[in-house]
């Protein structure tokens, strides 16, 4: 749970360093170890990005991965977010 919670705020840091809020975001690719812990949690899941994200929910894609780049890690997300050009 902490790797996700870590995960979504630090994808809410950069899109506040763009000018951008988590409803710019158009799609989100996680990738998990463990489809099964991740479907055991989803309650606890779904309340750290309602918490962290609010009630913005872009398309989303869900990939179960045999290793993650670090050793320890259970999660990556992806975001991919459409910022408007600001005016002028």
């Amino acid at each position: 749970m902490g790797q996700c919670r870590q995960a979504l705020k630090t994808t809410v840091a950069v899109l506040a360093a763009a000018g951008a809020k988590p409803e710019h975001i158009a799609r989100m690719t996680w990738y998990v170890t463990d489809k099964r812990e991740y479907l055991a949690r989803l309650p606890e899941l779904g309340d750290c990005y309602r918490e962290i994200m609010g009630r913005h929910f872009s398309a989303m894609a869900l990939v179960q991965v045999a290793a993650l780049l670090e050793d320890r890690a259970k999660v990556e997300i992806e975001t991919t977010a459409v910022i408007p050009a600001s005016p002028g």
